[in-house]
C-alpha cells in the first residue's frame, strides 16, 4: 500500500503524458504543439513534484508516430516545449521516453516495462519500490505493476475503469489533486 508519508527525495515519479499532463484528443493523437493543452494545475503540480522527487520521468505510448500520422520532429518539439514550460514555473522533467511501436508486444509499449527499464539503466539510483507511476489507463497501471512500482490512477479520461482494480494503489482526480496530498 502506498503511504504518502514515506515519499521523500529518494523517490522517482513516472508520468504518462496524454490524459495526465495534457488533454487527450478523443480517438486521435496530439500531432503538434498547437494541439497540446495542459490540464489546469499541471504546471503547479510539476513545481511541487520537483521539490519532492529525485527523478521525474515521462513514459508515453505514441502510436501516431509509428502510423506516420505524427511527425517525429513535431513530437520532439512538443516534448521540448513541455519541458521548457515546466522549467519556467520551477518544475522539471528529467527524461522523456516514448514508444512509437505499433506492435502491442513491443517491450517498450505500455503495459510492458521497457521504457521504465531504460530509465533505470540511465538513472541507476531509481528504486522501483520507491517509485510511482501516475496514469489514466489500465495500461499505465499494468506498466507500473510490471516495473514493480506503486501506481496512481487519474480519473481524467476513463470513467468506466473500475478503480478497485488490483493494479491501482491509489486514485486521484488530477495531477494537482495528487500533488496537494503530498
Amino acid at each position: 500500500m502506498l503511504n504518502l508519508k514515506d515519499i521523500d527525495n529518494t523517490w522517482t515519479l513516472f508520468l504518462d503524458r496524454d490524459g495526465v499532463i495534457n488533454h487527450e484528443k478523443h480517438q486521435d493523437y496530439i500531432h503538434t504543439w498547437d494541439e497540446f493543452v495542459f490540464y489546469e494545475g499541471v504546471k503547479e503540480a510539476l513545481s511541487i513534484f520537483s521539490k519532492i522527487f529525485n527523478r521525474i520521468i515521462v513514459v508515453t505510448n505514441q502510436k501516431g508516430v509509428g502510423k506516420g500520422l505524427t511527425k517525429l520532429e513535431d513530437l520532439n518539439t512538443i516534448h521540448a516545449n513541455m519541458i521548457k514550460e515546466f522549467e519556467n514555473v520551477g518544475g522539471r522533467i528529467d527524461a522523456v521516453y516514448f514508444c512509437s511501436d505499433l506492435d502491442d508486444n513491443s517491450p517498450d509499449r505500455k503495459p510492458n516495462p521497457g521504457m521504465g527499464k531504460k530509465a533505470i539503466e540511465r538513472f541507476p539510483e531509481i528504486d522501483p519500490k520507491k517509485s510511482i507511476m501516475i496514469g489514466n489507463t489500465l495500461s499505465d497501471m499494468g506498466f507500473g505493476r510490471n516495473l514493480g512500482v506503486n501506481t496512481v490512477f487519474l480519473t481524467t479520461t476513463r470513467p468506466e475503469v473500475d478503480t478497485t482494480d488490483a493494479r491501482i494503489d491509489m486514485v486521484a482526480t488530477s495531477l494537482i489533486d495528487f500533488a496537494n496530498r503530498l
